[in-house]
């Protein structure tokens, strides 16, 4: 079938019409005429796997990459930036029913500070679209930096040279499953960190890498397709540190943190912007990212988060700022009397609030909340069901995911006089 890609859908893939049927066709721009051969039934739509744009739309750009089109990551690199941001405030409009101005990532190459590349019998790079065993050989990630270059032609250096395996998915078999690069964007300090299933790493693995901060070896004991596992060993230093603004922050291999440190500056500063009062409750507060942010300016913080090891890491980001917050180990549902802070501020994962803890909110009555979340359609349902005592005030988008249709959200609730 041959037709004329009338918008992007929610997931930043092209539509055509064919009859009464719609075909997503993904790295196509509103304009293309495509021709689609082959797709694919997924979760009720119709995903085109066989296509080719036989007429370009005049809105299609060069992409950065020349790996865009089969690597999985980004989505949009053919769209001009500013076209992507609209994309992305009309994707927010729609999903929560209310305008939503999009602030641009100011960097949008190099602006990644993590990609995790597989290490696998089918290539050293990312997924391939649409696989999960497959992988695109790479050189060099535009989206991390000229770094990634050099770490991957010191990895395969260090391949040769002593003959290792890699890994191979469908067999369960193998040496080498992944390296993770993680990057201090105002700090320029960089860690490397191979991970591996269990065996004997080489002793000198660590002189292939000398220029990097922090090295380590990670051991993945599972069949599972992660990036992580336990650590091993390291050398060097054992974190490596990001900047934003005033606040240092240290960065550990198995440690979550904002994976575009310029978008990270703006989402800090736009949260504490909107905190009203004194008293805070950083509730799924993690590495203590926002509240000792907070901390830094005065404020009152107290932050919960369910996993040990970030608030351990959220403890040493305090003593390494000279702030005073406090830190504690817990879970979102338990959380007790919200009515003492002046404003919760809440960063879910996915898959949003727990009940419970809704509607903990809608009995404890805090004046303030302020909601910042990755996945725009579980806000609207949390917004819908706090909107029982809550208004929104003031909601914008923050794009710390250019090339991709993610976008990060951020809401200000107030309680209803």
């Amino acid at each position: 079938m041959r037709g004329i890609v009338e918008r992007l859908d929610l997931e930043g893939l092209g539509v055509v019409r064919a009859g009464k049927r719609e075909v997503h066709v993904p790295f196509t721009a509103p304009g293309d005429v495509v021709e689609v051969r082959k797709w694919r039934k997924r979760k009720r739509r119709l995903i085109a796997t066989d296509f080719e744009v036989v007429e370009p739309s005049p809105d299609r750009i060069e992409p950065g990459c020349p790996h865009f089109g089969i690597c999985g990551g980004c989505l949009l690199q053919h769209l001009p930036y500013e076209r992507q941001v609209e994309f992305k405030a009309e994707k927010l409009s729609t999903i929560l029913g209310i305008d939503v101005e999009v602030i641009p990532s100011n960097v949008i190459y190099g602006h990644r500070n993590r990609i995790d590349v597989v290490i696998s019998t089918n290539g050293i790079g990312f997924r391939r679209r649409g696989t999960w065993w497959d992988a695109v050989d790479i050189e060099e990630c535009p989206v991390f930096g000229k770094t990634s270059r050099k770490v991957l032609s010191s990895l395969r250096e260090f391949i040769e040279d002593h003959g290792l395996s890699l890994y191979d998915i469908r067999k369960n078999g193998g040496f080498l499953r992944y390296i993770v690069m993680r990057e201090g964007k105002f700090t320029g300090e960089l860690m490397v960190n191979l991970v591996t299933v269990e065996g004997d790493l080489p002793e000198d693995f660590p002189n292939y890498f000398d220029y990097a901060d922090s090295i380590y070896w990670s051991v993945n004991r599972t069949k599972s397709d992660v990036s992580y596992g336990d650590v091993e060993r390291f050398w060097k230093g054992e974190f490596i540190r990001e900047r934003l603004d005033d606040v240092t922050y240290l960065i550990h291999p198995n440690s979550f943190f904002q994976t575009n440190s310029y978008g990270a500056v703006t989402l800090v500063r736009e949260v504490a912007g909107m905190v009203e009062g004194e008293k805070v409750l950083d509730l799924y507060s993690g590495v203590g990212t926002f509240g000792i942010y907070l901390a830094k300016r005065g404020f009152d913080v107290e932050g919960i988060e369910a996993n040990p090891f970030a608030v351990e890491m959220a403890r040493r980001n305090v003593e390494l700022n000279g702030v005073e917050a406090v830190f504690a180990v817990g879970e979102d549902r338990d959380v007790e009397d919200l009515a003492k802070y002046d404003t919760v501020i809440l960063d879910p994962p996915r898959a949003g609030l727990h009940p419970k803890l809704i509607r903990k909110i809608l009995k404890d009555e805090p004046r303030s909340i302020v909601y910042v979340s990755c996945n725009p359609k579980t806000l609207a349902e949390n917004l819908a069901a706090l909107s029982e005592k809550y208004s929104v005030e003031e909601a914008l988008g923050i794009d710390m995911f250019p090339h991709t249709p993610h976008v990060e959200t951020v809401v200000k609730l107030k309680l209803k006089v």
